[in-house]
């Protein structure tokens, strides 16, 4: 089975859809350049992508259980 990958417009949140994380796409490629989230792959010259293990790996590390 191949990794699923995940884009920047199924990832971030924009006035007109919602996102995987409720953050703007200059949210996410702020926490790249600052090492908070993980880096992107390159799939072509304009295809940029996450494995979707890693943003659910970022997603679990920062949930809160009650």
């Amino acid at each position: 089975m191949q990794p699923r990958i995940i884009r920047i417009a199924d990832l971030a949140t924009t006035p007109k859809k919602a996102g995987i994380l409720p953050v703007s796409p200059a949210t996410i490629w702020r926490w790249v350049n600052d090492g908070k989230f993980p880096k992107p792959i390159k799939l072509g010259p304009c295809v940029t992508g996450w494995h979707a293990y890693e943003v659910d790996a970022f997603i679990k590390a920062r949930t809160v259980s009650t």
